[in-house]
């Protein structure tokens, strides 16, 4: 069931996600990409409302913690669960870890990104 509740509502968060990025560029124009700036922004904090609702208010069904945040936000954007995994460490005081926790996910993502690329030039001679 678990699975049948993430699956709904990535579903619903990328099709939000697809919106914003027809929505934003038409309205801002320009090839600055704000439609990924703002759906990393407000999935980031959409999640910090939902991470502490969800703290405050304890008796609430896992389910819909679930739905919202690996679904649908998971959908919308995976930046909000990295926002949030470098706040908690923050928190928790491990200063040294968040900042590699979230120089490592900058930079190792970037590079691979750089080297899909460059394996799928390798090999289709692009």
């Amino acid at each position: 069931m678990n699975y049948l509740i993430v699956f709904l509502g990535a579903g619903l968060g990328g099709a939000m996600r697809h919106g914003v990025n027809i929505v934003i560029p038409r309205l801002a124009g320009g090839t600055f990409p704000l439609h990924t700036l703002v759906i990393n922004v407000l999935g980031s904090f959409l999640m910090g409302l939902i991470a502490e609702y969800f703290a405050l208010k304890a008796n609430l069904p896992p389910a819909w913690r679930l739905f919202l945040t690996t679904g649908l936000l998971g959908g919308f954007t995976t930046f909000s669960a990295f926002s949030l995994d470098a706040a908690l460490l923050y928190e928790r005081g491990q200063l040294t870890a968040a900042a590699v926790y979230v120089t490592a996910s900058v930079v190792l993502s970037i590079v691979g990104l750089f080297a899909g690329l460059a394996v799928i030039r390798q090999s289709f001679g692009s």
